[in-house]
């Protein structure tokens, strides 16, 4: 690889950003694990989308049932939900748009509705409530408020390192995050499940592992002779 083309990706990506993927000295190896990092990240999307947007009217049906449709204004939230809800109508003034249940409910972030399942919505009775309505094909162990918890904090974590376009392709129980994701989009509505089996490309992005991409960073910039001093 051109040294003065890696120097030039360096500038652009942030030495630091790549320094994640390998050492410097060795430019055709970062940048294929960058690579392959970008396309397992891709392929996550999808379920991802699934899980979030899923759990997000799951949870609205439940309140909705039990509150009507304004009841971020009048379930028992935490103070950290209470402010999301106050910043959601506030963006939502700010754009002039209407203040209605859907709109509001769309501008939560996705810590919103994961904080469903911790230890104050546990002692409330709430947690329980969602974790067995929301998700209706879930075993009784399943459904046990500190197991989702854990779950969904998993997969915001991940969610967020994804979304954020950090390194994830080093966490060796990407297999399983993979499986835990499609659990719960399975539980919540196994036509979402089926949709998204028929997207998913995760298995076979991941279990390619990092030579197709080796060899794209050899296709694209092979080796022009140039001995690479390493900065």
């Amino acid at each position: 690889m051109d040294p003065d083309f890696f120097k030039k990706i360096q500038q652009a990506l942030a030495s630091e950003r790549l320094e994640a993927y390998g050492p410097p000295s060795d430019p055709q190896l970062v940048l294929a694990r960058y690579l392959w990092n970008i396309a397992v990240c891709e392929a996550f999307y999808s379920p991802m989308q699934m899980a979030e947007v899923g759990l997000r009217n799951a949870v609205d049906r439940v309140l909705s049932g039990k509150y009507g449709p304004d009841w971020y204004d009048q379930a028992p939230l935490s103070v950290w939900q209470q402010v999301n809800v106050t910043e959601a109508k506030k963006d939502l003034r700010d754009q002039s748009k209407p203040l209605n249940p859907g709109r509001i409910i769309a501008e939560m972030n996705f810590g919103f509705w994961t904080a469903f399942f911790n230890k104050s919505h546990e002692a409330s009775g709430l947690a329980h409530t969602i974790s067995k309505q929301a998700f209706p094909r879930a075993s009784k162990y399943d459904r046990n408020t500190r197991l989702m918890d854990t779950r969904w904090t998993h997969i915001r974590e991940l969610r967020n390192r994804v979304f954020h376009h950090e390194r994830i392709i080093h966490w060796n129980d990407l297999k399983q995050q993979h499986q835990g994701i499609l659990e719960v989009i399975r539980w919540m509505s196994p036509e979402l499940a089926d949709m998204e089996a028929k997207l998913d490309r995760f298995t076979p992005v991941y279990a390619a592992g990092l030579q197709p991409w080796r060899d794209k960073v050899t296709m694209f910039w092979p080796n022009q002779g140039k001995e690479f001093n390493q900065p």
